[in-house]
C-alpha cells in the first residue's frame, strides 16, 4: 500500500477503504489519442483514482511489440510511479481508418484474474477501462460486497459499465489527466508521468 496525495474522498467514499487500481492502457492509450490527440499522465491517474484513500495496489497492463524500443522506458516510468506493471507481447497488427496502426493483445481474462485475485484485501475495486467485457466480472465483485468505480473516456466507455459502476469518473473531464505529445510528436513524460504505452505508432493529427 502507498500514499497517494491529491484530492480528497467524494460523498460516499472515505479515507480508510483500501482501493485496488486495474489500468487497461491500450483502452485509455486510443480513446485519449483518437479522442484528444493526447497522453494520459499516469501519475495524474493514480491521483484521481485515490482521491485521498488507500491506494491498496495499482497495476498497469501493457501491450508491446516484439523487440519494442520503447517499452522498457514506459514500463521504467510506470514502475517509479508505484505500478505493478504486467507486459504481455502483441498478437494483431492492424490500421485503423486514418491508417495509423492499432496494437491488440487481449488482457481480459488476466485483468479479471488479478481481480479476483485481490478483491478480498480491497474495499473499492477501480477499473481504468472503457471495455464492456469486465462487466461480469464487475458485477462478482459487487456480489462480493466491493464498491466498484470505473474511469474511461467517454467515447470507449460501455454503457453496461455506467449503469453497473458505484462511481464513473469521466477522464476527459479531470484536470491534469491528458499531456500533449512532446516534439515531433514522441511521447513524453511531464511532471514525471509515464504518458503512453509501447508501440505507439507516433503519428499525431
Amino acid at each position: 500500500m502507498f500514499v497517494v496525495t491529491g484530492p480528497g474522498p467524494l460523498p460516499g467514499e472515505h479515507p480508510a477503504q483500501r482501493v485496488g487500481l486495474f489500468v487497461d492502457t491500450q483502452n485509455l492509450y486510443y480513446a485519449a489519442r483518437d479522442g484528444f490527440d493526447r497522453f494520459v499522465d499516469y501519475a495524474r491517474l493514480l491521483e484521481i483514482s485515490a482521491r485521498g484513500r488507500a491506494l491498496h495496489a495499482a497495476t498497469a497492463y501493457v501491450v508491446e511489440r516484439e523487440g519494442e524500443s520503447a517499452a522498457f522506458g514506459f514500463v521504467t516510468r510506470l514502475s517509479a510511479l508505484g505500478y505493478r506493471v504486467r507486459r504481455r507481447k502483441v498478437r494483431v497488427h492492424r490500421p485503423d481508418a486514418q491508417g495509423r496502426t492499432v496494437l491488440e493483445g487481449d488482457w481480459d481474462m488476466g485483468i479479471a484474474a488479478d481481480l479476483v485475485r485481490a478483491w478480498d484485501h480491497l474495499d473499492v475495486v477501480a477499473l481504468a477501462s472503457g471495455d464492456g467485457d469486465f462487466v461480469p466480472i464487475l458485477e462478482l465483485a459487487q456480489e462480493r460486497g466491493k464498491r466498484v468505480e470505473v474511469l474511461a473516456f467517454r467515447a470507449s466507455l460501455h454503457q453496461g459499465l455506467i449503469d453497473l459502476a458505484d462511481r464513473t469518473l469521466e477522464l476527459g473531464e479531470q484536470p491534469g489527466i491528458l499531456l500533449e505529445p512532446t516534439k515531433g510528436g514522441k511521447p513524453g513524460a511531464p511532471h514525471g508521468g509515464a504518458s503512453t504505452p509501447p508501440g505507439d505508432p507516433t503519428t499525431t493529427k
